[in-house]
Formats: structure tokens, C-alpha cells, sequence
């Protein structure tokens, strides 16, 4: 495919403009950012409405988000970095490096007077299973035992600590959306020897020029953030204090950074293939190789409204998950390819790597719960609004639809 040219540009520009503004009026957001690598090479960043429903200031490219589990594939990246140096293995035991995970217990169930009944678990965890959702770490609010334990003990699992989390199931036999890249952001900074945050700004963020992207912000920064939003029992947004913790926590490596659209694209660019090498060849084909597939693969079954919906990022189709990523295994409804990249951060912010196309696409709102209908419903119009030129041109050549 020729490159876009920039008439092209504008014209898509434009395009998904239009798509954007009637579907956020449709949701009733206060404003949003996104920006797309077009399949062929050009770019579109379109920003909308206000920061907030309690700040006025207009969207721009440089508004920062907290981008929340969009960090997941930027810590991935950092883990396999160390794996290519051979500095940890992905099917070593990480209790090597984390003694907290050596002898992992496993949560089968509760006892008559509600107390929760622990065995030990049989398999190692490993950064293999850590990286792809199958060591049986879960987050309280995609699993049901997992939040009935932390109410029955009081744990704080979002604290400056590690938690004392039981598995759901054994590694290895399973999947389910958790806390394992938070594990693996421990990981890197104990192989590596320096805090975390360096560590990812040494080797990831720096080298891609993502100097956006930050889990601790200044003063500056601070001021150009989104402000955080919640949709009530009725429907509707109401903007509610915000913010991540100024000092490290556990969660850095699964949900800590706040970035800008623009500087998210210089990483999903570099998913394509673009930018300096973070990896080579072989380990980025690693990184992306499907781990384990299935219907259920990539779906959040929310026992936390509040928190999150139920959310499938390509309902009633196969999908796999790798060492950082889902991914869908047939051809999206939207335009993406067979076999794309994506995931997501709980304030409503999404992404796809589209490598067959030549297309990524990041999306930035700020509201709680995640999965909100509204803001899927702006992605979906967004993606076809990047990917209709595509489908012009194809349909002009006679090649059919993808």
C-alpha cells in the first residue's frame, strides 16, 4: 500500500472527527483524545470537549491520562528485555527473585463460618505465566472468591505492599485478568537492581521518547491531566477525585503510568515495527506468540460494578492472549486484522496494534467503570473511521472486504 499522502490525511482526519463527535455526544463524555497510525503510514489525532466536567480547559494532544493496564505491555516489554540478556527465564520459577511468590497457596473455597480454606499450590509461578493471566493471580474485581477473601480478611491489596493473595486456580490451568504484570514489574526491578520507574524510563520510555509518560507527575504535568469521571446508577457522568500515589506502590507495573495519546502512539509505532530496536526479532515474535486461546480468553466477568462491566473485547470470538496482549484470532468487525494486538486501562482507555495492516489506534477517556457502552461504542466508530479508506480502496480494486 502507498503511503498516505496528506490530503489523505486530512480527509481521515476529518473522518474520524465527525465519527467521534456524534458518538461522544451519544455517551455523553465531557472530552476524549485519539490518535491513529493509518493503514499506509499517515497519522490522525483528534482531541474533543473539555478535560472535565469540573475543568473547562479543552482537550489537546499533550492532556495526560492515567492509563491505568495500558502499562501491562510497556512492563512486558521491559521483562523481555531481561529474558533476551538471559538474565531470568520465562519458564524459571520467579521465586528466585520473589520469595513472596515460592510457596503460593491456593484458595479452594470457604468454610461454614465463612473463613476462606487454603492449600498449596502444586506448580511454580513462573514470568511466563505471570505475563499471560495464567499463574491464577486474580484482581478482586474479576474474581468473585478473590473479593469474598479480601473482605474476609481485610487485606489491603492496593497498598504501597505486595499483597498476601491466594491463586484462584492452579498455575498454569487457567486464565483470568490479574495482578501478575504487577508481580512482574517486581520482578524487573529485582533482576535489574534499580528502581522500577528508572528502569522503564532507561529502558523503554526514554529510548521511545515517551517523556509523557510517567508514574510520578510534576506540577506541570499535574496540570494537564484529565480529571477522572463516574457514571452513576442513572446514567450519568459526574467528575470524582482522583489520583495515583506520589511515592512507589505495588501496582505500578500493571496500572501505574499516566501518558498522552501521543506519546502512547510512539509505543504502539513501535509495535508496528517502527522506532529504535527494544527487542529483537525473535523475542518480539515472542512477545506477541499466542500463549492460550479461547472464547473466555481476554473477558473481565466483573464482580465489582462499580469498578468494571462485564467486558469482551470481541464478543462471541476466539481470542488468545500472549506475553503482553490479546489478541483476536479472526478478522475484527471494525477492520482489524486477524491476529492485532490490543488491551485496554480501567479509566476507559484502549488500543490495538493492527501489524497486518499497518494500523494502531489509541483511545483516551477518563470514567468509571471500565467497559463503559458509550466509550466501546466510540471505539468501534473510531476504528472503522481509521480503517474506511482501506475498505474504499479495496472495494474500488475488486479485492472484496477483509
Amino acid at each position: 500500500m502507498s503511503p498516505a499522502t496528506p490530503a489523505l490525511e486530512v480527509a481521515v482526519m476529518e473522518r474520524v472527527r465527525e465519527a467521534l463527535s456524534a458518538a461522544m455526544s451519544g455517551a455523553g463524555l465531557p472530552g476524549l483524545v485519539a490518535e491513529a497510525r493509518l493503514p499506509g503510514g499517515g497519522k490522525v489525532e483528534v482531541a474533543l470537549g473539555a478535560r472535565g466536567l469540573d475543568n473547562p480547559a479543552p482537550m489537546t494532544t499533550d492532556t495526560l491520562f492515567w492509563i491505568a493496564s495500558c502499562t501491562k505491555a510497556v512492563t512486558c516489554v521491559a521483562a523481555m528485555q531481561l529474558v533476551e540478556e538471559g538474565r531470568v527465564g520465562l519458564d524459571d520459577p520467579v521465586s528466585s527473585w520473589l520469595p513472596q511468590l515460592a510457596e503460593p497457596k491456593r484458595l479452594e473455597g470457604f468454610d461454614d463460618a465463612g473463613q476462606p480454606i487454603l492449600a498449596p499450590a502444586k506448580a511454580p509461578i513462573t514470568l511466563r505465566r505471570l505475563l499471560s493471566h495464567t499463574s491464577g493471580l486474580a484482581y478482586g474485581f474479576t474474581s468473585a472468591a478473590l473479593d469474598r477473601y479480601i473482605t474476609a480478611t481485610g487485606i489491603n491489596a492496593n497498598g504501597a505492599e505486595p499483597p498476601d493473595l491466594p491463586l484462584v486456580f492452579e498455575p498454569g490451568k487457567g486464565w483470568i485478568y490479574g495482578v501478575g504484570i504487577d508481580w512482574a514489574g517486581k520482578l524487573v526491578e529485582a533482576v535489574s537492581g534499580e528502581a522500577f520507574d528508572a528502569t522503564l524510563r532507561r529502558r523503554v520510555l526514554g529510548p521511545l521518547g515517551m517523556n509523557d509518560t510517567v508514574f510520578f507527575r510534576s506540577d506541570e504535568q499535574a496540570a494537564r491531566t484529565a480529571s477522572m469521571h463516574a457514571r452513576t446508577a442513572e446514567g450519568v457522568l459526574a467528575a470524582i477525585p482522583f489520583s495515583m500515589p506520589s511515592t512507589p506502590y505495588f501496582m505500578m507495573g500493571g496500572g501505574g503510568l499516566y501518558s498522552t495519546a501521543s506519546d502512547y502512539l510512539r509505543f504502539l509505532d513501535w509495535g508496528l515495527g517502527e522506532g529504535p530496536p527494544l527487542l529483537t526479532a525473535g523475542s518480539m515474535a515472542e512477545l506477541c506468540a499466542p500463549q492460550v486461546e479461547g472464547d473466555e480468553v481476554g473477558v473481565l466477568r466483573s464482580c465489582q460494578p462499580n469498578m468494571s462491566n462485564d467486558f469482551d473485547p470481541f464478543p462471541g470470538a476466539r481470542k488468545s492472549w500472549s506475553l503482553g496482549f490479546v489478541s483476536n484470532v479472526e478478522a475484527g468487525p471494525d477492520g482489524r486484522r486477524a491476529g492485532a494486538l490490543a488491551w485496554a486501562g480501567l479509566g476507559n482507555c484502549y488500543y490495538w496494534i493492527d501489524r497486518g495492516a499497518g494500523a494502531a489506534g489509541i483511545l483516551c477517556a477518563q470514567l468509571l467503570p471500565f467497559g463503559d457502552p458509550g466509550v466501546l461504542a466510540i471505539l468501534s466508530a473510531f476504528e472503522r473511521a481509521v480503517y474506511a479508506e482501506e475498505g474504499a480502496a479495496a472495494s474500488h480494486s475488486g479485492i472484496g472486504s477483509i
